[in-house]
């Protein structure tokens, strides 16, 4: 899909509430005060499918130590439809549109699976005692002829052109072994500083990001993983087949204005 046309894709299913499998969603604001010192309110688009579905997260409680994020690698109707499928437990309970709007699946005190096995310190260990967010966003792209960037889904899967700079980063340094990557939104980093800044007080999360030099670093052991308290993201607990999220993701934005909001 092509970069321009993401808006309307979104747009459709916030008007319609339908994903890509065709599944209706009731979709439903709510308003809430943050909490912290800094006051103010978010707005959650409450997401809960027509026929009542519970199946893919655990109507189980655990404390909240971190929080991790995710991109989704995909396009929100694809990104709901693929978070709620039916008796598979791998989802999260906050997925960020491009346009900034925060839609809740289900209750942040529960919890499902979203490190994946293989995860540094455990996949149910880790994903039950942490916050997933995933962000919408395709991930990285690759370069064809014609200065034409396209998903990693198919060639013919177009994004952009290498002249639409609006659309995508060139990192200085592959990492991952990919260069292109497309950009997060401005309303998208908005919107994600107010759920962090919601999430972390209602939660008791330390504000603390990994310093630079091991923002991008698997965790050395479980022990570390475990003893980790703060935000940080999907790469940490898997040594490779996730880009999420790397350096193409401005921390240090996301980190000063979350610090602005104690």
């Amino acid at each position: 899909m092509k970069a321009t046309s993401i808006p309307q894709h979104e747009a459709s299913f916030r008007q319609s509430g339908i994903d890509s499998s065709g599944t209706k969603f009731i979709l439903t604001d709510e308003t809430v005060n943050i909490g912290d010192s800094a006051g103010g309110k978010i707005t959650f688009v409450d997401c809960a499918k027509q026929v009542p579905d519970t199946s893919y997260f655990f109507e189980e409680e655990y404390p909240k130590q971190r929080i991790v994020l995710h991109h989704t690698a995909g396009y929100l109707k694809g990104d709901i439809a693929q978070l709620s499928r039916q008796s598979y437990e791998v989802s999260v309970p906050f997925v960020i549109a491009r346009s900034g709007l925060i839609y809740n699946l289900w209750k942040s005190k529960l919890w499902s699976y979203h490190l994946g096995p293989g995860a540094v310190g455990g996949n149910a260990e880790m994903s039950r005692s942490s916050i997933g967010i995933e962000i919408s966003n395709i991930g990285f792209l690759r370069k064809k002829a014609g200065g034409i960037l396209h998903t990693s889904y198919s060639t013919n899967d177009v994004y952009c052109s290498e002249t639409e700079t609006a659309f995508y980063q060139k990192l200085a340094t592959p990492y991952r072994d990919e260069r292109y990557y497309a950009k997060f939104t401005n309303a998208q980093y908005n919107s994600l500083v107010l759920l962090l800044r919601f999430l972390t007080k209602k939660y008791n999360i330390p504000r603390s990001f990994l310093p630079p030099v091991k923002r991008f670093d698997v965790f050395g052991s479980a022990t570390e993983a475990a003893n980790f308290k703060g935000i940080c993201s999907h790469v940490n607990f898997r040594a490779s087949g996730k880009w999420d999220i790397g350096p193409a993701f401005d921390w240090d934005r996301v980190s000063k204005k979350l610090k602005l909001g104690e």
